[in-house]
Formats: C-alpha cells, structure tokens, sequence
C-alpha cells in the first residue's frame, strides 16, 4: 500500500529546502576568501590575493547582479537563493581549482581556475533556469556573471592566454549543459506536451509568492469528468438552514491552487450554513483551476429547483464490514452514509467504489449521499482501489446498511447546525473553516455529524474527539473536508499531528452544544446535481507524472556525471592544443 502515487510524489518533496539567510551565505563567501588568502601568503605564493579577488569578489558581484537581472525577464529569484547559488559555485570552483594544485602543484592553477569558472557557469545556467525562468536565452547573463568576472580579475593575476582558454571553456560548459537542460526537459515533453522547468517555476513561485500560474499546466494536462454531487438541503422555520453536500471531485493539489480551497469556497457561495464533505475521489480528480468551483455551485444550486421536502427521517444506525464502518441515516427517501476505516488507516476511495455504491443504493433509495470521513492517517499512502480487499469490505459494508435503513420507521426530525472558528493555521493542519456540526434527532435519538477542515487526521484523534460528541448525542462521526490548504508541499499534515487533541477538544465540544442547543423542527430535500464537463487532472495523470518525475531523477545524476567528465576532458584537450 505505499507504493502508490501519492507515495512517489510525496518522495519528491524531500528534494526541496529553503534557503538560508543571504547574510550567512555571504559571511561564509568572505570569510572562504580571507582564509585562502592567508593560506596562500603563509606559503609564500605570488598570488596570496587570489582568495579575495578571484573566489570572493565574483561571488559578491554575482549575488548582487542576479535578483536585478533575473527581474529584468519578469521573473523572480530571492536574495537568499541568490546569496546561496553563489556560495555554492564558489565552494565548487576552490575544491576544483585548488585540490589538484595540492598534488601536482601551482602550475596547473590558470587552467584549473579556468575550467572551475567554465563549470560555474552551467551550474549557474541550470539552476537558474529552474528557479527563475526556463528561457534560457534569458538566464545566459545573470548565469555568466560569476564566471565573467573570475575572467576579468583572471586577466590581472594569469598570462594573457588566460582570458580566451577561460572563454572556451565557458562555451564548452555553456553547450554541455544546454544539452544536459534539454535532456531533463524532454521526458515531460514527450509524455505530457509541457516544460518540466517551466512547470518547476511556476512551482517555486506558488511557495514563495503564492502564484496560482501552475493551473495553467493543470489544465493542459487535464480532461473533462462528469459526476454526481448529492446534497442534501434542511430547511427550518426557525434558526438557520443547513446544507450538507458531498462533492465527488478531490480538494488539491495544493494550497490554493487548483481545487486545494473547495469545501470553503463552496461553503461561502450559499446562504445556509453549509458543510462540505469529502466524497470517493482521488488526485485523479484534482480540479485543475480555481474556477472549475463555480461550475460546481451552479450545478448544485440548479439540482435544489423542484425539490419535494420530507419532515421525516430515520434513527441513525451504524453498520460494520471487516475493517469498515459506516454510520446511516435515511433523510425522506434518501440516505446519508458517512464511512470510516479508523484506527486503520482511511485514505481517499476511487470514484468508481463510491459510484458503485450509490448506484446499487439507488435501487432502494431515491438519492445515496456517501462519505469518506477521511479521518486516520498513519502515513502518506495509496487510495483504495477497485476489487481490493478494503474495496470489497467497503460495498459489503454499504449493502448491509442498504438492508438496515430499509426497515427503519420513519419519524419528524429535528436538526441544529453550529460553525465554530479555530485558532489554529494552515501550518498547524486546519483549514480557515474551523468546525462545523449537523445535529440531527428523530425519535429522541441525536446524531452528531462533526466536519473539521483539515486533511485526516493524525491516528487516534478521532476516538478521542468522538468520545467526546457521544457525551452529547447517541452516535456521530468525526469528519474531514480533505482540504489540500494545508498542504503546499507534503501531504502529510493531519489533524492532531501538529496540534495535540486536548487543544481540540474543547472546540469540538463547543460546536456540538451549539448545534444541540439549536435543534428545531426540519424538512429534509435531497437532490443530485450534474456536474458536467468539469476539468481535472485525470485519470493516472498523477500516477504518469509522478513515475516521469521519478525515472527523470534516476537517470540525471548518470548521466550528468558523464557529461562533466567529456566537458573536462574537452577542456583538458583545449589547454593542450592551447599550449
């Protein structure tokens, strides 16, 4: 179960970091430089300056020009990337240039200076084409500026011979990792018509700047669905309506891009108070831009037309199969499932599981609102596939509820609705709604169905939160929204990882109480809406994707070895012929 692709792509996040200051970065340049120097002038040689002037001077020059430069093409690089990219190469070329002189002695500097600002260069120009802009027409300055002035300064401490065998090493460099940058970028070419570094830009720009450029990618690579959402609309005469829908699309990727924010967006869109489960979907079903929501709220504003309201629904009744367990409740002629796997793990459910279950459930009920309570991770791993052992126990489980809610009385029903607000951030595992309660009683027995805006939730934390709601009702679940804002590089951060569920509860608690004091007589309509021609990822693009990525990964570090090992041979030759 953890080689799936949500696996793989959560093993690329361990490739990106932040940069340090730009301070610290720069302290270590100076420093480097004056601790050659006197390396050097203890030793007696001429060129006891060549640490300040010939490592230092460049790199200070380069961290200076770049940001400006890089603005100059509209794009973006930060002082600390700047700062560190230019401490990078400078370690490079003093390991390169100096650690041969140690063995074979002072002579060989000149040319191994030379090919250390040859290899500056590439470096530089890759680099910067995959954080700042993948043009590289545009980069060849800003990535020359290091090596350009090690050449000028180079002219001053070497012989005149110096300056053109630095400039055809820098051509040499230049070429080998123009091609090495178009071998990175032909994989994605070919599989998905898009630029791998361009996509990598858009990506660092959405951390740094929160830029929401990357739909645009989403939505080349994307195709049209057309799913059901089933929502089931409460309307009172006294105190609140209340609206519980369930979207079959996913809530990412990431962040705000894509549908990363639904459950809130939808929730801001009508005027009941209005809870956003998570249905059967994967990042397969990733919406590919922000405004695929709208075309989901008018569908399911158009379904509540002609609605036929009902004052009736059933006890809740809870049912279990194997390792799943689904809470029931029949509203008029539909029923609402909300299914869980905890303490084992829940992940997200494939369309087909919870399409397959809607439509068996249609043979007894008018509509089948089924939800993945999405509420224990143990660790970032695979969705639950068709004809797998877990799928199979999830359609047992629904069949059995099928039979159950069959034979319930139907009696007047009651609801209360509550919206609490949470102290807690995105960087901490809750989203900006906070929690939310539909309380329900028929029967004088009360259901408390608790949505927290969050992805999952960390193992236990759901018994612990239910134990809790049981205090005030006869059953309940704890539910999340699997919103993805959260999450703008792993996909790890559930509900009670960061923050402990003793600072939860008492928020939960307050939500059920204000949905149990807000009980009021209700009528119930339920309604599918069409949502059609909706763009997302598609099927196995997430899978496709990550496997490209991956693969690409594996055969760059070969391969880019063997291309620096011609480029130094070539340069070996050209000092040779240069003689």
């Amino acid at each position: 179960m953890e080689s799936g692709p949500d696996v793989r792509v959560e093993r690329l996040t361990r490739y990106i970091f932040s940069a340090p200051s730009w301070p610290r970065s720069l302290a270590i340049i100076v420093v480097l430089g004056f601790f050659i120097d006197a390396a050097m002038y203890r030793a007696g040689n001429e060129l006891f300056l060549a640490g300040t002037l010939g490592f230092s001077v460049p790199a200070l020059v380069a961290f200076l020009l770049t940001v400006p430069l890089v603005g100059i093409s509209g794009r973006h690089i930060t002082w600390n990337r700047s700062a560190l990219l230019a401490l990078a190469c400078t370690v490079l070329s003093v390991i390169l240039s100096l650690s041969p002189v140690l063995v074979f002695g002072r002579d060989l500097f000149p040319a191994l200076y030379a090919g250390a600002l040859g290899l500056v260069f590439g470096l530089r120009l890759l680099v910067l084409v995959a954080v700042a802009d993948y043009r590289i027409s545009r980069m060849v300055l800003p990535a020359f500026l290091q090596g350009a002035t090690g050449i000028a300064l180079g002219a001053w401490f070497f012989t005149p011979g110096f300056v053109p065998y630095a400039l055809l090493l820098q051509v040499v460099f230049g070429l080998v990792f123009f091609f090495l940058i178009w071998l990175i970028e032909r994989p994605l070419k070919r599989a998905f018509q898009i630029s791998g570094l361009n996509f990598l830009n858009t990506f660092i720009a959405h951390l740094t700047d929160g830029s929401k450029n990357m739909e645009d990618f989403f939505r080349e690579i994307g195709e049209e669905v057309y799913v059901p959402q089933i929502s089931l609309f409460f309307s009172r005469d006294s105190g609140k309506n209340a609206l519980f829908t369930v979207p079959n699309v996913h809530p990412g990727p990431m962040g705000d891009v894509g549908g990363g924010n639904l459950p809130r967006l939808l929730h801001d869109t009508f005027p009941e108070e209005t809870l956003v489960a998570h249905g059967c979907a994967t990042h397969d079903f990733n919406l590919v831009s922000e405004s695929e929501i709208e075309k989901i709220a008018c569908a399911v504003e158009a379904s509540r037309k002609g609605l036929t309201f009902s004052g009736t629904a059933s006890r809740p009744v809870r049912v279990v199969s194997g390792s799943v367990s689904i809470l029931c409740q029949r509203f008029g002629d539909a029923l609402l499932m909300v299914s869980t796997r905890s303490p084992e793990r829940t992940e997200d459910l494939d369309y087909s599981i919870g399409m397959a279950i809607m439509a068996e459930g249609r043979g007894s009920f008018s509509e089948v609102a089924f939800v993945d309570a999405h509420n224990c991770m143990t660790s970032v791993g695979s969705p639950i596939l068709p004809a797998t052992r877990i799928a199979t126990e999830y359609i047992a489980a629904a069949r059995e509820g099928f039979r159950v809610a069959r034979g319930l009385p139907a009696e007047p029903l009651a609801i209360g609705v509550s919206h609490v607000r949470v102290p807690f951030s995105r960087e901490q595992g809750f989203g900006s709604l906070g929690v939310q309660v539909l309380a329900t009683e028929v029967g004088g027995k009360r259901a408390a169905y608790v949505l927290i805006d969050g992805n999952n939730m960390a193992q236990g934390v759901r018994e612990r939160l239910l134990a809790v709601v049981l205090d005030h009702a006869d059953e309940g679940e704890i539910m999340t929204t699997d919103t993805h804002t959260v999450n703008t590089v792993s996909g790890k951060n559930p509900v009670g990882y960061v923050v402990p569920v003793e600072e939860i509860v008492p928020y939960v608690e307050q939500a059920v109480r204000e949905a149990v004091a807000d009980l009021a007589p209700a009528r119930v309509g339920a309604a599918a809406a069409s949502c059609d021609g909706i763009v997302v990822f598609g099927s196995q693009r997430v899978s496709q994707l990550a496997s490209t990525v991956n693969a690409m990964l594996a055969f760059i570090a070969p391969i880019s070895f063997m291309i620096l090992v011609l480029a130094f041979l070539l340069s070996v030759f050209a000092y040779l012929v240069l003689q």
